[in-house]
């Protein structure tokens, strides 16, 4: 009984790492989806699909600057960046200098 103790991972070799790769569709699909938030958030919900669009684009191009970037990744990116921009400024200039009472 405790000769076996902690010897799980003889009988399944493959269940101690992964088995998918990493690099592949997982950050395209990222992209994609970075790109349809930033899209999205022009329409509705600019200043929750912005940021959601900036983490997958910096997650699609694997968290750093350096080395190609692919295209989705990169648009995504900017146009999250763009469209927080733009609601940071809507949200600004809603206020108004009425400090919400009228």
């Amino acid at each position: 009984m405790m000769s076996s103790f902690g010897q799980q991972s003889r009988r399944h070799p493959r269940s101690r790492g992964r088995t998918w790769s990493r690099t592949g569709p997982d950050r395209a699909t990222l992209g994609i989806v970075g790109v349809v938030c930033a899209v999205a958030g022009f329409f509705t919900l600019g200043i929750v699909l912005g940021p959601a669009a900036m983490v997958c684009g910096w997650l699609a191009m694997g968290r750093s600057w350096a080395g190609s970037r692919p295209v989705p990744a990169v648009v995504a990116f900017a146009l999250g960046a763009i469209d927080t921009l733009l609601a940071i400024v809507w949200l600004a200039g809603s206020a108004g200098m009425n400090n919400g009472l009228l």
